[in-house]
Formats: C-alpha cells, structure tokens, sequence
C-alpha cells in the first residue's frame, strides 16, 4: 500500500507537470530538499517556466500542492505518453509508460486533452502518505507526443531524510 501511493503521489506530482508543460534552466534547485531539472531540449513544446511546492519541504502525512507555469508550443493531443521511473537511490521502484491525457482526467487536472497552444498554470494537489521512508526520491520523466516525438524531459528530486524534518 505504501509504496502505490507513494508511486501514485510521485506520478501525479510529475504528470502534472508534462500533462500541461516542461523545463527551461538547466538547474531549478529551489532547496536542499527538493528540485528540478530539464534534461529536454529549447526546442520541445513543452517549456516549463516555474515549478512550487507548498508545503515546502513537502512533509509526509501532509496534502502537497504543485503549481507549475509554463507554455505548450504546440498543441498536446490524446496519444501523449510519459515514460515514468522513480528511484529510491539505486532501487527502481517504478518503470512505467503512462497515457498522460488519461492520468489528468484520472487526476481532474486543470488543463485537459487536447491542450492548445499558449501559457499555463496548473495546480495539482496530492496527499503523500505518512509512511514515506526517511530517503531521496528521483523521479525521471522522458513525455512524447502522440507522434511519438519528444515532448519534455524533467528531472525531480525530492529528499525525505530525517535530517530536513527537524
């Protein structure tokens, strides 16, 4: 159970963001605690501008809520795919393609399928579990349009150590 709804609350957080958006800076380390990354390229129509945590840092047990800005260069149709993986260091915990026009009906999302061109900002909130393990979680995302070209690459990395708790 644990780690579904661990998987569930990475996968929402991380879906929220290629369901509308992707990265613009190299590196968006905002904390210690939490960060991400654009492995993408300038040229790929999703552009994410900002990504922000509340509560930040995200505390387990508590609802986390994401809101990420960023522009769609090209119009996002149903077929859009997400590969996901989530590691808990060295340990994959998930590996799996995801339909990200379902994933954001699934999740009531904000911004639907298909996503026209234009600027964004999309809030999506989440109830991490209690039992999230003291540990530094990265979660990898490679989207791809319908077509199967890339669409965005984002790097997430959210540390639960005890040590930030404090």
């Amino acid at each position: 159970m644990l780690r579904s709804s661990l998987i569930t609350a990475f996968c929402l957080v991380s879906l929220t963001s290629a369901a509308s958006l992707v990265v613009q800076s190299p590196l968006n380390a905002v904390s210690d605690k939490w960060s991400w990354e654009d492995c993408g390229l300038e040229t790929n129509p999703v552009q994410i501008q900002s990504i922000e945590i509340s509560p930040d840092p995200p505390l387990p047990g508590k609802p986390l809520t994401v809101t990420v800005t960023g522009t769609a260069n090209e119009v996002i149709e149903e077929g859009a795919t997400a590969d996901v993986t989530v590691k808990l260091g060295l340990i994959k915990l998930l590996s799996k393609t995801f339909d990200v026009c379902e994933e954001a009906r699934n999740a009531n999302a904000s911004v639907q399928c298909p996503v026209e061109k234009g600027q964004y900002i999309v809030e999506q909130t989440v109830d991490l579990p209690k039992e999230i393990p003291p540990a530094k979680f990265k979660v990898h995302i490679d989207g791809y349009t319908v077509d199967e070209d890339d669409l965005m690459c984002m790097d997430l990395t959210i540390d639960f150590t005890k040590k930030h708790f404090w």
